[in-house]
């Protein structure tokens, strides 16, 4: 009797440059260093709007990108969709293509009573409330922002006037666990939870920050966040505005620095 043979494994080839990434179909020249990512694929012509001549240059499932250019150097928006598992796709793929630098630009719940509708959010660190970061590193290490990203986006804040604040997001994986957490049969751990975000300063909620921040540092790519809180219409085109003076802010620190 013919002895069984297993399956071969199936796997992708990263490493073939002519051979476009797997999920957002894009090789080396299509991106710049500097990536903004919203989560929304609809958001990407918004916040490309703020840069010269940007181009989509490739669309698959929940990654949509464009590239163009700001104050001479390529920049690029790249939809994760939500969460972490999808983040973490893009980073990864982006990184391998040249991308080194990466700032979440996407909207969050509020947690404290002075976080008002239409607020920036600067991130500097993450709850690690969430499962994707675990396949990087032990829930030990903290998820944290770069420091000259941080730096920069509080510097642009104040430059575009917008009204902000500095600090931590938490970072989950149920959308419904946090709104309506009362028909969960963990109801009461995830209010507990919640109340201890509270007490601790924890300044906004989101999906995607900790995944971010921990796969940078993995990978040893900068990343950071800025934040809209509630999520309001209105309060998109100054986010967006603000994540690309930032990123102004960013390149002009780079080239002081490298030259």
């Amino acid at each position: 009797m013919a002895k069984k043979t297993k399956p071969r494994r199936q796997f992708v080839d990263t490493t073939n440059e002519t051979i476009p990434q797997y999920h957002i179909r894009m090789r080396p020249g299509d991106v710049g260093r500097y990536v903004l990512l919203p989560g929304d694929p609809g958001r990407v012509p918004l916040i490309a709007s703020f840069l010269d001549d940007a181009q989509q240059i490739a669309e698959n499932r929940e990654h949509r990108t464009y590239t163009g250019m700001l104050d001479d150097v390529p920049v690029s928006v790249t939809s994760t969709g939500i969460g972490g598992p999808s983040t973490a796709i893009a980073v990864e793929e982006l990184a391998k293509i040249g991308a080194d630098t990466f700032i979440r630009v996407g909207t969050s719940g509020m947690i404290q009573d002075s976080v008002l509708p239409g607020h920036l959010i600067v991130v500097s660190a993450a709850v690690r409330d969430e499962g994707t970061a675990l396949h990087y590193m032990p829930m030990a290490f903290p998820a944290v922002a770069d420091l000259d990203v941080v730096a920069c986006l509080r510097k642009a804040c104040e430059t575009t006037g917008a009204t902000y604040h500095t600090g931590i997001s938490h970072s989950k994986d149920s959308f419904y666990g946090e709104v309506e957490p009362d028909r969960m049969p963990l109801a009461g751990m995830l209010k507990e939870r919640w109340q201890a975000w509270v007490q601790g300063g924890v300044l906004c909620s989101e999906m995607e920050a900790a995944a971010l921040f921990v796969i940078a540092r993995t990978i040893g790519k900068r990343a950071g966040g800025l934040m809209v809180a509630g999520g309001t219409h209105d309060g998109l085109e100054p986010l967006c505005r603000t994540a690309v003076e930032g990123v102004r802010l960013l390149i002009q620190l780079d080239q002081s620095t490298e030259t």
